[in-house]
């Protein structure tokens, strides 16, 4: 394990520790004698030593954390339980000095790549703020040069931490910003031509949302943890009030995507019950103009002799030409009663929306050419009904 304090014009220390990269175990089948006689000398040694250097690197790596134990005493229970810890978890505790610690771990995404998520342990006292990482790119970017200013003007460690957290939530940003794209490209192609496969694809944008919320989820837990420890000597600072406000910001986004999804979900059970009502419409029309020719069928296919026309030589024609009469009637019918609607014709939902607007204009323009007509006619009979009105009084 590696140790590297850095130490601020305030007083405050941040020490970084990297943990030493686990080699993982490799069994191998064992070796048949043929191909142990075949592997030569030179392989054998250089695996020995391959071996021999992962050993000394891990009883170094022992040997270091007993180092940190010993010159951090108080900190030996927190290095063995976060070692190898892959989740999130916050806790607000004491010092035996009545110093008030946050201590726990944090996973964040350090790259666009969803599965590359990566621990944040932290120890966290007034003065010392202590991480541990499996992973040097996210201390490797807190220290970078354009960030060096911002903890060199923290007063405290946990407006540090805080003002670090600012910058890994740069990652998150991005990564809504990536999410907010997508999104909008799903609404467009709903909104151009609704298939069935979009809400395949309106599922895997709520998972994604889900990703993002189940990593903000943490931090406002770390939030209002470090309000409960530090109180007012950390909820007055530039860097705590900076992380409110974007973290009210994450919070609303987050929220807004939501509705926005759930809308969607809304907008395409309502579409896809829609179509399963004009499908069962179309159906019912089509079945009821080929009522009378269906009937028509089943009597002339029938076994009985005494059948009306049967030997007349246009009997079978004028039967058709019957047919046809009464189906162009019901057809009629159904389409003044406005059953058919749109179903025959086939429109394009652009050109529904032109048709009802135009529409909508031929109705304002008779509407207005009513009222011009109506004027005159109203006042060419208001002498009338005084007239009557006095005719009533005097009776």
């Amino acid at each position: 394990m590696i140790n590297r304090m850095l130490r601020y014009p305030a007083g405050w220390e941040w020490h970084v520790l990297q943990q030493a990269k686990q080699q993982p175990s490799r069994q191998e089948a064992l070796p048949s004698r043929k191909h142990t006689q075949k592997q030569s000398t030179a392989a054998r040694d250089e695996q020995r030593a391959v071996n021999a250097a992962a050993n000394m690197e891990k009883i170094a790596a022992e040997q270091r954390a007993e180092e940190l134990k010993t010159q951090f005493p108080e900190c030996a229970s927190w290095i063995d339980e976060c070692t190898g810890r892959r989740n999130n978890m916050i806790s607000v505790g004491e010092a035996p000095n009545s110093d008030r610690l946050l201590y726990g771990t944090l996973m964040f995404q350090i790259s666009e790549d969803q599965s590359d998520i990566q621990p944040f342990h932290f120890r966290l006292s007034q003065t010392r703020l202590i991480t541990m990482h499996d992973d040097m790119r996210l201390p490797l970017r807190l220290q970078s040069v354009q960030h060096a200013s911002r903890l060199e003007g923290c007063d405290t460690a946990p407006e540090a931490l805080f003002v670090m957290l600012s910058i890994i939530l740069e990652t998150f940003h991005e990564g809504l910003d990536g999410f907010e794209k997508r999104l909008g490209e799903l609404e467009a192609a709903m909104r151009r031509e609704n298939r069935t496969g979009l809400i395949d694809v309106i599922f895997e944008r709520r998972y994604d949302l889900l990703h993002w919320s189940h990593l903000f989820i943490p931090v406002r837990e770390l939030h209002g943890a470090a309000k409960e420890a530090f109180m007012g000597e950390l909820t007055d600072t530039d860097g705590f009030k900076r992380i409110t406000h974007k973290l009210e910001r994450i919070d609303a986004l987050l929220k807004h995507y939501a509705l926005e999804i759930d809308t969607l979900i809304s907008m395409d059970d309502a579409i896809s019950s829609f179509r399963g009502n004009d499908i069962m419409k179309t159906l019912t029309i089509f079945t009821v103009l080929f009522l009378p020719a269906t009937i028509a069928g089943s009597l002339w296919g029938s076994n009985f002799n005494k059948l009306p026309w049967k030997d007349h030589p246009w009997g079978f024609t004028g039967m058709l030409a019957i047919l046809a009469v009464i189906t162009i009637l019901i057809y009629i019918w159904l389409w003044k009663k406005g059953w058919t609607g749109d179903l025959l014709n086939g429109r394009r939902p652009e050109e529904i929306i032109a048709g009802q607007a135009s529409s909508r204009a031929k109705r304002s323009r008779r509407k207005k050419a009513g009222r011009a007509k109506n004027k005159p006619a109203s006042s060419g009979n208001e002498p009338v009904n005084e007239e009557m009105r006095s005719r009533k009084k005097r009776s």
